[in-house]
């Protein structure tokens, strides 16, 4: 079955799953987790980066990346105004990262819910100096159009709580957003197994990005392979149409014409 490529901005991605690159035990396993996800976008925790001495030669994280390989989506983790978020999409457009970058402002630091107020703030002043803004939103369905409509290459509502484990909570707001934006709707948050990652691929989002869900599974090699193959599993299943739900059983075969 042919499917379209995942379009961020102006540019195509066959793999519609996107992964983070923090909380690994080291960056060997790091490293074999990607390439078991077959991921083409990888997000890097900017404020996590050591950003010191240039000329000091210390293991960074970048070191472990293949830049030929994956596209490095920086990400705001960490920062809770609109003004610091701008700041630190701007370091990485000057370190030549990307001019992607997954835009997070966090509203409060027990839930790490997102304040979407600043986050259109942010969102209107970077897609004004160029940048490709993948915002990491709530589900709600006004904020995203309004994101959307500020100009976000895609919006990115989270499925539950981040690093909770507990998938998609509310599977009809994200058929809300599917309905109000044009542009790609990817789940980001609360991914905590491969059906989780099937569930919202059936829904018809574009894409999903995880972090925790590998990299904090006991092997988070066999993990990713298996959130690669759920994310194929779905998408198909999405494409091919799924029956409709019935409230009393149908009989697999004919019961007309019987001998």
């Amino acid at each position: 079955m042919e499917d379209k490529a995942l379009k961020i901005g102006n540019r195509e991605f066959k793999s519609r799953l996107l992964v983070g690159t923090g909380k690994y035990a080291n960056f060997d396993i790091m490293k074999k987790a990607l390439e078991a996800s077959e991921a083409e976008i990888v997000t890097v925790a900017i404020r996590r980066l050591d950003l010191g001495d240039a000329g000091a030669k210390k293991e960074s994280l970048l070191d472990h990346i293949d830049r030929n390989k994956y596209t490095i989506l920086p990400n705001t983790a960490g920062c809770y105004t609109a003004e610091d978020a701008i700041r630190i999409a701007r370091i990485a457009r000057g370190m030549g990262l990307s001019e992607l970058v997954k835009l997070e402002v966090i509203g409060d630091e027990k839930t790490l819910f997102p304040d979407t107020e600043a986050l259109l703030a942010a969102t209107k002043v970077l897609v004004k100096e160029g940048f490709v803004v993948m915002p990491y939103t709530n589900d709600d369905p006004i904020m995203a159009k309004k994101l959307a409509d500020a100009g976000a290459a895609c919006v990115m509502p989270l499925a539950s709580p981040i690093g909770s484990g507990m998938g998609i909570l509310n599977p009809i707001n994200i058929r809300f957003i599917l309905e109000a934006v044009k542009v790609p709707v990817i789940v980001d948050a609360g991914v905590g197994t491969a059906s989780d990652v099937a569930v919202a691929m059936e829904l018809g989002v574009d894409g999903v990005l995880m972090n925790t869900g590998i990299a904090g599974a006991k092997d988070p090699v066999g993990m990713a392979r298996a959130m690669r193959l759920a994310s194929e599993a779905g998408r198909l299943a999405y494409l091919s149409g799924r029956i409709a739900i019935k409230q009393y059983a149908s009989p697999s075969s004919p019961t007309e014409g019987r001998i």
